[in-house]
């Protein structure tokens, strides 16, 4: 069984640049050219994300957590692509790993449409 996480986004297009571009995943698939109503089936590392701009797929906000290792260097890959941080003191997990209380590192990445990816190390 494969639980598949969809990420609601409001431009498909701006959305499969950014999780490509930035984060790395490699678009599998896409149906409509990449307009909308559009969706695109995202791979990473083997796992798989969805991204839909279709009316009743998820709702915009939703957080997905994604398990990796090498969490600093992944940080600064991303930053590299061109990963903006929000300059929010009050979530430093936005501006760059943390050590999280509960035993993991973390950092968190908003998508341009709010979606929050919380990549976290064990």
């Amino acid at each position: 069984m494969a639980i598949i996480p969809t990420m609601k986004c409001s431009d498909i297009r701006r959305s499969v640049a950014f999780y490509t571009g930035v984060l790395d995943f490699e678009m599998r698939r896409e149906w409509s050219e990449l307009t909308d109503p559009g969706f695109a089936w995202l791979t990473r590392d083997g796992d798989v994300l969805h991204l839909s701009s279709h009316r009743g797929d998820g709702v915009v906000g939703q957080a997905v957590v994604v398990e990796t290792t090498g969490i600093d260097a992944l940080f600064d890959a991303f930053l590299s692509r061109g990963l903006k941080t929000p300059g929010a003191p009050d979530s430093p997990v936005h501006e760059g790993p943390l050590d999280q209380s509960w035993g993991t590192r973390e950092f968190y990445v908003n998508d341009p449409d709010g979606n929050t990816l919380r990549f976290t190390q064990r």
